[in-house]
């Protein structure tokens, strides 16, 4: 519809149009990133979404702007279909007010996830819920092959569960690795080599006719569990993302944080190449397990098939957790967290081992025998593909939400 509005003012004369009607000259570009709403508006839907259904009194609690401008502004995104009213508070008395919650089919966005050997594509609704998330039977090796692939699975998920592709309003694109330059051009593990040192913004707009997000899974894999995990108890964290590699994203104060070029939370890189191949990457753990003749060719099945008493598992853990440790420390000492999240594709029996046997700082001995607080280390809560889900909610999370 959008597409055909845009080509009907570029072909009719402006002279045909009664001087009355108003043209747009400049109508909004289907790849527009702008947010859409005010900043105070934003912030009032956020305060929704974390707490809603909301009393309009208790939202005026969670800012600093007055009665009278929450009521304009609730007012407003009311009239524009992003909130609307539920039920009355239960336990008030009187003719209490309805409550306001967000509006699940006001907007939705889209969020791909490309692994070493998976492929996932996830669909989210105004209200941070997951409409669909599908894996599809294909690795990602051959990157036109695999775009030919999604654009079809997408159409079919649309129509199956009712979601109008005019009210997609972007997406959110992650794949393991580091960015390398300005147009955020991503440096991939190998198995991913035709995806990396290319610009694959304008590759994927032109497929997909939305404007596009581009996050490492690590960081997507934290703004999931902002949104729909951890984040719910913690505005503080560190993500810690066990893939193929080896990375991570950091929460603070409730926010993403990037970092200048936008690596921060490449945790792989605090290890000099000697150290490489004993960090907790999963490649490390196949290759052990396969020495040991257990047969495992990939991470996906690594995590559906994982047994603690398969041989090499204590090799690798022996290995590994020295540089864990050091890692956990040095979070702890440098962001103090209020929690580091075991996360990623690690399976959740190998997870809670590994968290078991952590060294953490305030073992160690300290003045007068008393040491600091210091983060809980805890699973992800996110249910699903981390990185999918996290890369789904970034679009809104970029122009819905604080």
């Amino acid at each position: 519809m959008l597409l055909q509005a845009r080509a009907l003012v570029a072909t009719t004369p402006l002279s045909r149009y009664p001087k009355s009607m108003t043209i747009d000259q400049n109508p909004r570009s289907i790849y527009d990133r702008q947010p859409l709403a005010s900043e105070n508006e934003r912030l009032i839907l956020d305060i929704v979404r974390r707490h809603g259904p909301i009393s309009r009194a208790s939202i005026t609690g969670h800012t600093n702007l007055t009665q009278q401008s929450v009521h304009r502004l609730i007012e407003g995104l009311l009239q524009r279909g992003f909130l609307r009213t539920g039920a009355a508070p239960k336990g008030t008395r009187g003719q209490p007010s309805p409550n306001i919650e967000l509006v699940p089919e006001a907007s939705y966005s889209l969020g791909i996830s490309i692994n070493t050997d998976s492929v996932v594509i996830c669909i989210a609704d105004f209200r941070c819920d997951i409409v669909v998330e599908e894996k599809l039977n294909i690795l990602p090796s051959d990157r036109e092959k695999t775009l030919a692939a999604l654009s079809p699975a997408l159409e079919r998920l649309l129509g199956n569960h009712g979601v109008p592709r005019e009210k997609l309003i972007g997406l959110g694109f992650s794949m393991s690795g580091f960015f390398v330059s300005q147009d955020r051009a991503f440096n991939a593990p190998e198995p991913l080599r035709d995806w990396s040192l290319i610009n694959l913004k304008p590759i994927l707009e032109d497929r997909f006719r939305l404007p596009v997000w581009l996050e490492n899974n690590a960081t997507t894999g934290a703004i999931g569990e902002s949104l729909r995990g951890v984040g719910s108890w913690c505005q503080t964290f560190a993500y810690l993302s066990f893939n193929y590699g080896f990375g991570g994203g950091l929460v603070l104060g409730g926010q993403p944080f990037h970092g200048f070029f936008g690596n921060a939370g490449e945790f792989s890189g605090i290890y000099n190449p000697d150290e490489s191949p004993k960090r907790p990457a999963l490649q490390y753990l196949i290759e052990t397990l396969q020495r040991n003749g257990v047969d495992i060719q990939s991470i996906e099945a690594l995590y559906q098939k994982f047994d603690p008493t398969w041989p090499g598992v204590e090799e690798w853990l022996g290995h590994t957790m020295p540089q864990v440790d050091r890692l956990v420390a040095s979070l702890i000492a440098v962001i103090d967290p209020q929690a580091i999240v075991f996360g990623g594709q690690l399976p959740r029996k190998l997870g809670k081992m590994m968290i078991a046997r952590v060294h953490m700082p305030s073992e160690r001995e300290h003045r007068y025998g008393v040491g600091p607080q210091e983060a809980k280390l805890v699973l992800r809560e996110t249910a699903g593909d981390p990185a999918a889900i996290g890369a789904a909610l970034l679009p809104l999370r970029m122009r819905s939400f604080k």
